[in-house]
């Protein structure tokens, strides 16, 4: 059997990016995003933003980057990519100018034929319909809609004028709230003055100054409206379903709602099961701006975008879930344990299977050669990708050492390398505009050596990759025989730029030999029309537990998962809608399912 682990385990490029908040000084870090997913001529293709490339995968497990030609758009944001007959249509976004079009019956090798455009367009997403007409869809704001028109199959040119398909109700759809945990609401008129003559107070401008088209978009940076973006249109069962992205891909609540229309242009109604990629928890959270696909033996997939974004907005990468459509014409997305790793053959029996392998590592004792302030050994046995050992040279001497507590039967290894405001010379010339940045080109070498042992004095080597000329910085290392560990080191370490290394997950998965926790004891109560705290007692034997939420005992779609008890806050409801909830409670030996019950609202309580 095949397992992958989010996510996408793929070489991400570093970036060094000219953000002109900076004045000049580059930020540089990894970054994918916006997937655009298909399959194509019996293999499965991954096109993200700023990859220079296209990943290619026989079995959605193993992906391997292959370089793109330089005259396609490689710096210009969302690649959107969509079969149309037997060519294969590619576009990025470009506000500023006319987006060109390009299209190849060969992805690997090319040609590429160019297609002229006729006008500028932000997050675009082509869509055939069954009958052949074409379809187009964009739009990346907090002021304008998404979009869409029909085009001319052949020029691909607009067939009438365009219609606004969706829109951002921040009031009304808890999930589209900004802010980490959906936790803002839009700011009034009064305050988008206020914080509007503040920033031409400090710009030394005055209003008079600012050019016309330019006064919207600052006044919306300062809006606290979501950001509405990433369309994507898939059919099923004779319905179209509009996916989006909300509310802003550096908050850990970016997700994809989804609604349903009878035509390709609308009218469209939220679904009942929206967002339906949705993940705020775990090691890396995020799920939103991404492509829904079958794959060759009919189940359905969502890739997305993940947050990191730490050392800019953009750090991002790609995650990639089982999905699908249930009885009711739902459309759903499992992500109950959705970094951890999932194997994919045969997932049309059970799409909602729960995981094989449970998490051993998450707050386990840690040490290592060296560190540095504020980087201990314990932070690579967080479960957060947002913080990280770091050692406190790049020698290869340096080692990260776990110790799970007692010896487990070990099925997977997941590391997770960080980076840790590296200042280096940008090794290339910074192109683009608002955007503007260098992608490194090199194929970089992320190298080391992972070992397990029982005792702590005999070691065995479970992987060695201190030759490796791959730079994978999420590998995944599987033995789906198993092995007995309770020690796992991590040494011979080497990261691009000669770096001192970072790793901010050393995950273990496998199988204890204890029992299960057991049922969790917990409350839920609807504390406005957006949201819900979630109140869960303390136990023992539990390491976490898993939020479910949805429109009925039978759909809980949803899911937030949290590391130890007391009350989540959870803002991602719907207002006037009904909800159930369960939570669920996991350890190294399992998972035990709560009780579900009715969300009542504070009246009820």
């Amino acid at each position: 059997m095949k397992y992958l682990c989010n996510p996408v385990n793929v070489n991400y490029r570093y970036q060094f990016n000219a953000d002109p908040r900076l004045h000049g000084q580059l930020k540089i870090c990894r970054e994918a995003a916006d997937p655009s997913m298909i399959c194509f001529q019996g293999r499965y293709y991954i096109f993200a933003s700023m990859t220079l490339g296209v990943w290619v995968s026989d079995d959605l497990v193993r992906w391997e980057n292959h370089r793109l030609p330089a005259e396609l758009p490689l710096y210009d944001y969302a690649p959107d990519v969509r079969v149309l007959g037997e060519w294969v249509y590619f576009c990025a976004s470009r506000r500023e100018e006319n987006c060109d079009r390009w299209r190849t019956k060969d992805i690997l090798h090319g040609p590429y034929e160019k297609i002229e455009g006729s006008f500028p367009f932000w997050d675009p997403n082509l869509f055939v319909d069954d009958d052949g007409r074409v379809y187009f869809y964009w739009g990346c704001s907090n002021i304008t809609p998404i979009w869409g028109v029909e085009l001319d199959p052949v020029t691909l040119q607009p067939l009438g004028e365009k219609t606004a398909v969706a829109e951002g109700h921040p009031f009304e759809i808890g999930y589209e709230r900004v802010g980490e945990d959906n936790s803002q609401l839009p700011a009034s008129e009064a305050e988008i003055d206020a914080a509007y003559r503040a920033f031409h107070q400090r710009q030394g401008i005055t209003e008079d100054q600012v050019p016309e088209a330019v006064k919207p978009l600052i006044r919306g940076m300062f809006s606290r409206r979501p950001y509405i973006e990433g369309a994507w249109m898939d059919k099923f069962g004779g319905k179209y379903y509009l996916q989006y992205a909300c509310p802003g891909t550096q908050y850990n609540t970016y997700s994809d709602g989804v609604y349903v229309g009878e035509s390709p242009l609308g009218p469209f109604t939220l679904a009942e099961n929206s967002p339906y990629s949705y993940k705020p928890g775990g090691f890396l959270p995020g799920a939103g701006h991404g492509s829904t696909m079958q794959d060759l033996k009919g189940n359905w997939w969502h890739a997305a975008t993940m947050r990191i974004s730490v050392n800019h907005d953009f750090e991002r990468r790609v995650g990639l879930w089982p999905a699908g459509f249930d009885a009711d014409g739902e459309l759903f997305c499992n992500q109950r344990y959705g970094d951890w790793p999932l194997a994919v053959s045969d997932l049309s029996q059970d799409p909602w299977r729960d995981p094989a392998w449970m998490l051993l590592s998450a707050g386990k004792a840690a040490d290592a050669s060296s560190w540095t302030e504020g980087h201990a050994p314990s932070l690579a046995a967080e479960e957060n990708v947002r913080t990280w050992w770091q050692a406190s040279t790049a020698d290869r001497s340096e080692w990260l050492q776990l110790d799970l507590g007692k010896a487990f039967d070990v099925h997977a290894v997941q590391i997770n390398f960080a980076d840790d405001r590296i200042d280096i010379p940008c090794p290339g010339p910074v192109t683009g505009g608002s955007q503007a940045r260098y992608i490194e080109e090199r194929d970089l070498r992320t190298q080391w050596k992972l070992e397990g042992s029982t005792d702590g004095n005999i070691w065995f080597v479970i992987e060695d990759k201190s030759a490796a000329p791959t730079d994978l910085s999420h590998d995944l290392i599987v033995r789906e025989e198993g092995f007995a560990a309770r020690f796992l080191r991590l040494s011979d370490i080497a990261v691009p730029y000669g770096q001192a290394p970072c790793v901010s997950g050393l995950r273990v998965f496998g199988l204890g030999d204890g029992t299960k926790p057991a049922a969790p004891v917990f409350a839920a109560e609807r504390t406005g029309d957006l949201d819900m705290n979630v109140t869960i007692g303390e136990q023992p034997d539990t390491l976490g537990y898993n939020i479910l939420f949805g429109s009925s005992p039978e759909k809980l779609y949803h899911s937030v998962m949290v590391f130890g008890p007391g009350t989540r806050r959870v803002g991602a409801l719907i207002a006037g809608r009904t909800y159930f909830v369960r939570v669920d409670a996991f350890n190294e030996n399992g998972i035990t399912e709560g009780t579900c019950i009715a969300l009542k609202t504070e009246e009820e309580s």
